[in-house]
Parts: structure tokens; sequence; C-alpha cells
């Protein structure tokens, strides 16, 4: 019985260990952080297997993964786990890849932009960071988040609104000509 749950735990959350520490990386900002996160987790969610009810395996993964995170974070890092003072982030990314015939030059640039773009995104709050996450960089839906998270979808839509405000101020910040180190 015990390795028949084992193959089924395997078969429903070994496709989503990708997206369970992409959430975790973003949360923690560290990988070991987000590896023993995973595993925690991971453990976790073996646990309640048993009490695992549904078709959607992602949800309910990263939904463990992020109480997890936030119960990490909590322990040891609680300054991380407090939310700021509370449109697209596809429009954020000019950068969005557009083959391999690209001169030298604009590579360095995109990389420099996904380079601000992960800092703007680094810089906001757990709280708002993990609706950014899921939504697009996972491509969960609002309704998927809103069961990860358990809240309201329009507490998902309103974080996420927040969220991407938060970002495109850390961007006008960071592309500030006299916020750049060396020219005051």
């Amino acid at each position: 019985m015990l390795e028949s749950k084992r193959a089924r735990f395997e078969s429903s959350v070994s496709p989503h260990l990708a997206a369970a520490y992409n959430l975790a990386r973003w949360l923690t900002h560290n990988d070991h952080d987000a590896e023993d996160v995973v595993q925690e987790a991971m453990l976790r969610a073996f646990t309640f297997f048993d009490g695992f009810r549904g078709p959607d395996a992602r949800s309910w993964v990263l939904k463990i993964v992020r109480n997890t995170c936030f119960t990490w974070l909590h322990v040891n890092r609680p300054r991380d786990v407090i939310a700021t003072d509370i449109d697209q982030l596809s429009d954020l990314l000019p950068f969005a890849c557009s083959g391999s015939t690209d001169d030298p030059e604009t590579v360095a640039l995109r990389k420099t932009e996904a380079y601000q773009v992960d800092e703007a995104i680094a810089s906001i709050s757990a709280t708002f960071r993990e609706v950014i996450v899921l939504r697009e960089i996972e491509g969960l839906s609002y309704k998927e988040i809103a069961n990860v998270i358990d809240a309201p979808i329009g507490t998902v839509m309103s974080r996420l609104a927040r969220a991407r405000s938060e970002i495109r101020r850390a961007l006008a910040r960071a592309n500030d000509p006299g916020n750049r180190r060396g020219t005051r």
C-alpha cells in the first residue's frame, strides 16, 4: 500500500517540482533555503497525500510550498514576511526573446533589463512577490492563485495590481540617472 501511495504521489507531484522550487526560490531569495523549503513541503505533501482530492495537483503542491515558505520565513527571516503598504508584467519586459540573430550589444542590453526586472521583483514584499511569480512566471489563473494563497480572487487581483505598480516604481528608480552609483 505504501508503494502504491508513493507511486501515485510521484506521478502527481513530480511534474510540479520545478514550479515548487521556483516559487520557493523567489520567496526565500536563496537557492539552498528554497531546496530546504521544497524538501520540507514535499514531506508535508506526502504525509497528507491521502487527503488530496481533485485533479489539480499543481495548485495543491504550490499551496503547500507557499505555506511552508511563509512558515520558514516567519521563523528565519520575519522581516521578509511583512507586507509593504499596499498593466501587465509583460509590459515591463520589452526584452522578450526575439531570436538568436541579435548583436552582442542587444543581448547585453536584454541581460541588463532582465537583471533589473529580477531585482525589482525581489525588492517587493513576499506577499506581492508570490502572486507575481504564480501568475506571470508559473502561469496560474487567478482562480488557481486564489486557491494557493487561500484568498478571494479580488484579493489576488488587488495584490497583482499593487505588485505590478511596485515593480514599475522599482524599475523607474533603477533607470533614473540620479539614482545610479557614482553620479552624485
